[in-house]
Protein backbone atom coordinates (compact mmCIF):
# COMPACT_ATOMS: atom_id res chain seq x y z
CA UNK A 1 0.00 0.00 0.00
CA UNK A 2 1.30 3.43 -0.72
CA UNK A 3 0.71 5.36 2.39
CA UNK A 4 1.40 2.28 4.62
CA UNK A 5 2.61 3.90 7.95
CA UNK A 6 1.99 7.64 6.84
CA UNK A 7 -0.57 9.86 8.88
CA UNK A 8 -3.11 12.20 6.40
CA UNK A 9 -4.61 14.86 7.76
CA UNK A 10 -7.93 15.55 5.33
CA UNK A 11 -9.57 18.99 6.25
CA UNK A 12 -12.72 18.93 6.26
CA UNK A 13 -13.19 15.18 5.97
CA UNK A 14 -16.69 14.89 7.78
CA UNK A 15 -18.70 15.27 4.45
CA UNK A 16 -18.43 15.19 1.04
CA UNK A 17 -15.21 15.71 -1.01
CA UNK A 18 -13.21 15.51 1.52
CA UNK A 19 -14.99 12.68 3.12
CA UNK A 20 -14.24 10.66 0.01
CA UNK A 21 -10.07 12.12 -0.43
CA UNK A 22 -10.37 10.49 3.23
CA UNK A 23 -11.43 7.03 2.40
CA UNK A 24 -9.14 6.94 -0.97
CA UNK A 25 -6.63 7.44 2.18
CA UNK A 26 -7.64 4.85 4.48
CA UNK A 27 -7.67 2.55 1.27
CA UNK A 28 -4.10 2.89 0.14
CA UNK A 29 -2.73 2.24 3.97
CA UNK A 30 -2.26 5.52 5.34
CA UNK A 31 -4.25 6.21 8.98
CA UNK A 32 -6.39 9.11 8.37
CA UNK A 33 -7.00 12.27 10.92
CA UNK A 34 -10.51 12.94 10.04
CA UNK A 35 -11.12 16.55 10.74
CA UNK A 36 -14.23 18.66 11.42
CA UNK A 37 -14.61 21.90 12.41
CA UNK A 38 -19.19 22.10 14.06
CA UNK A 39 -20.44 18.75 13.28
CA UNK A 40 -18.53 16.00 15.58
CA UNK A 41 -21.70 13.08 14.84
CA UNK A 42 -20.73 13.58 10.91
CA UNK A 43 -17.01 13.08 11.76
CA UNK A 44 -17.50 9.69 13.80
CA UNK A 45 -19.66 8.97 11.01
CA UNK A 46 -16.79 9.46 8.29
CA UNK A 47 -14.32 7.83 10.65
CA UNK A 48 -16.18 4.75 10.46
CA UNK A 49 -16.71 4.44 7.12
CA UNK A 50 -12.51 4.37 6.45
CA UNK A 51 -10.88 0.75 5.92
CA UNK A 52 -8.19 -0.18 8.37
CA UNK A 53 -7.29 1.81 10.83
CA UNK A 54 -6.78 3.32 13.59
CA UNK A 55 -7.82 6.66 12.53
CA UNK A 56 -8.48 9.47 14.49
CA UNK A 57 -10.51 12.59 14.46
CA UNK A 58 -9.50 16.32 15.35
CA UNK A 59 -11.34 19.11 15.78
CA UNK A 60 -10.52 22.99 14.54
CA UNK A 61 -10.94 25.92 12.56
CA UNK A 62 -8.09 26.13 9.51
CA UNK A 63 -8.71 29.99 9.99
CA UNK A 64 -7.34 30.16 13.06
CA UNK A 65 -3.48 29.47 12.97
CA UNK A 66 -3.68 28.18 16.54
CA UNK A 67 -6.00 25.23 15.28
CA UNK A 68 -4.10 24.74 12.68
CA UNK A 69 -0.65 24.13 14.52
CA UNK A 70 -2.54 22.10 16.90
CA UNK A 71 -3.92 19.70 14.68
CA UNK A 72 -1.13 18.88 12.53
CA UNK A 73 1.22 18.72 16.54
Amino acid sequence: MRFSDKVVLVTGSSRGIGRCTAQMFAKEGATVAVHYRANQAAAEEAKASLHGGPHFIVQGDVRDPGDAKRMVD
